[in-house]
């Protein structure tokens, strides 16, 4: 089992589509599963009817993801961008500062990391020196 995280705390997986891996996809796919070493490049012209994706992220410290999702957001993809895997509650910000609309955690995370300290977290929007140093 797992559970979803959003700004507004744990919930359960609403997706129930099928989600098909990358190497398994084809025409009429609607929902991918990437793997943490793919060049979004890759699948320009590729995304098309595709209303949700799932980035793996096989350990914490790999964040090869993040960059993958603000790629694939900056290629102009609008769907649903969900982490999943090895995501920390202290990365949550980065998630939602790099696209992801969600991050999916194992139970066994869940029970490590309450929900507590991903909500202390969800105001990603604040506190965002990059933001300061502009303005």
């Amino acid at each position: 089992m797992s559970i979803i995280v959003t700004d507004t705390g744990f919930g359960r997986d609403d997706w129930t589509a099928p989600v098909t891996p990358l190497a398994e996809a084809g025409a009429g796919t609607t929902a991918l599963d990437l793997p943490n070493d793919i060049n979004p490049a890759d699948l320009a012209g590729r995304l098309e009817g595709v209303r949700f994706v799932r980035v793996v992220f096989p350990a914490a410290g790999d964040g090869r993801g993040f960059s993958i999702a603000r790629q694939l957001r900056l290629m102009g993809y609008r769907g649903r961008l969900r982490a999943a895997g090895h995501v920390l509650a202290d990365q949550y910000t980065m998630a939602r500062r790099a696209g992801f609309d969600e991050v999916e955690i194992s139970d066994t995370l869940a029970a490590r990391q309450p929900e507590a300290q991903w909500l202390f977290r969800a105001d990603w929007q604040a506190h965002d020196y990059q933001a300061r140093l502009r303005g």
